[in-house]
């Protein structure tokens, strides 16, 4: 069992910056791969970003390419969503997940364990 506790999320100008963290604790945390996601009123849960057990490998959506960076301290058992360059269209709740195995990483059924997610708005 892996609990998952995100929080940074709040509210920030278009072209500004925010940093998430997600805190585990549980079984092993390298042990885990590590993801974002993010779900918007009305829409589906979608994924934003994730990292390898190491972090050395990570991927992410072409929405957020070159604006966030996904990062994890496995002596801390924290990732972290760097998001810079906001924008209005990245407004949701952001949740972390974390995923034994995943063969897709950008498929929210791979995940095992999410956390409660944090809200992120950007204004205009």
């Amino acid at each position: 069992q892996v609990q998952l506790v995100e929080s940074g999320g709040g509210l920030v100008q278009a072209g500004g910056s925010l940093r998430l963290s997600c805190a585990a604790s549980g079984r092993a945390f390298s042990n885990y791969h590590m993801g974002w996601f993010r779900q918007a009123p009305g829409k589906e849960r979608e994924f934003v970003a994730a990292a390898n057990w190491s972090g050395r490998n990570t991927v992410y959506a072409d929405s957020v390419k070159g604006r966030f960076t996904i990062s994890r301290d496995n002596a801390k058992n924290t990732v972290y969503l760097q998001m810079n360059s906001l924008k209005p269209e990245d407004t949701a709740v952001y949740y972390c997940a974390a995923a034994l195995s995943a063969v897709v990483w950008g498929r929210v059924t791979e995940y095992d364990y999410w956390g409660q997610g944090t809200q992120v708005t950007v204004s205009s």
